[in-house]
């Protein structure tokens, strides 16, 4: 509940903002920009080149896998719900929504919450890892399904994104021992730009959402959209974990990630390309303020599940 509170305090910050017209069009598109071009990439950057080694995390490449098996959980399972109801529903930007999780500052508050000592530490890492596979996917796959439509093919140039290239571009310098030579001086001043990164955004989410009708939303395309982020994903993770009898932290970790709420990145990535945002800002709105209820259920249970198998 905390963390996703927070969540919606700072979405709160740029709705006011733009309701009481300390912020306008072109200020909400400056602040997309910054995320998008700088404050993502320092983020991306920062926390690779001060955290990861390949030889310390031998099993670094197991946790961008489960990021994918659960971004695939989510395309099988948008396809699933376009069988059903074919008519009415903008499929790109469900499919993005779906797929794509809160997956960095939701678990990090939340482990910060419920753990501490070790066990908080390995569930950080554990976050991070999976951050690596998430990133890589929400800058190509994300931004492809946003902008397909739009563009009528694939544009390299769409995928080719500062978020995507800070994550290659740090990952080759840490493979090559490189980023040891990056001094201190440099570092600290993109560690500050990084930690502008989620707050910003969060306020663009809600800056957007000043501008979007909550009253006459997509009642249809919403509920089924819940019922699939909030209700099947982690209905259908939780049988997984149980089914193969996943370590319990792990299995932790997994369930976590597949409840999580949508990204609030697709916000920016939506008004960044000047796609359909409004129902994605109504999408990340209600998905996280449900998440509140729908989070605490899912966790409480594989709590119950897990230690009376």
């Amino acid at each position: 509940f905390l963390a996703t509170f927070q969540i919606l305090l700072m979405g709160a910050c740029g709705y006011f903002l733009v309701k009481k017209n300390f912020m306008d069009e072109q200020g909400l598109s400056l602040l997309t920009r910054l995320v998008v071009n700088l404050f993502l990439p320092s983020l991306i950057f920062h926390q690779l080149i001060s955290d990861f080694s390949f030889q310390k995390y031998t099993f670094w490449w197991i946790l961008p896998l489960l990021c994918w098996g659960i971004i695939l959980l989510g395309v099988i399972l948008s396809y699933a719900i376009f069988v059903f109801f074919r008519k009415g529903i903008a499929k790109n930007e469900f499919m993005s929504l779906v797929c794509f999780q809160n997956s960095g500052y939701v678990p990090l508050l939340l482990v910060t919450a419920l753990f501490t000592g070790q066990t908080r530490q390995t569930l950080f890492v554990y976050i991070f890892l999976f951050g690596i596979g998430f990133d890589l996917m929400l800058w190509t796959l994300g931004v492809w399904l946003l902008t397909q439509q739009k563009a009528g093919k694939v544009e390299l140039r769409n995928l080719l994104n500062l978020p995507f290239a800070a994550t290659v571009f740090s990952l080759l310098l840490i493979f090559f021992g490189w980023h040891q030579w990056i001094p201190q001086t440099i570092l600290t001043p993109i560690k500050l730009f990084g930690d502008c990164a989620l707050p910003v955004a969060v306020m663009v989410v809600g800056g957007n959402l000043a501008g979007t009708n909550l009253v006459q939303i997509e009642k249809r395309e919403i509920s089924l959209l819940i019922l699939t982020k909030l209700v099947l994903m982690p209905t259908v993770a939780l049988f997984a974990i149980l089914k193969f009898h996943v370590e319990y932290l792990l299995g932790y970790f997994i369930l976590l990630e597949a409840a999580s709420p949508s990204a609030v990145s697709l916000s920016v990535i939506a008004r960044h390309y000047r796609t359909n945002e409004k129902f994605i800002n109504r999408g990340i709105f209600f998905s996280h303020v449900l998440s509140v209820i729908t989070i605490p259920v899912y966790l409480t249970l594989y709590a119950y599940l897990a230690n009376s198998l």
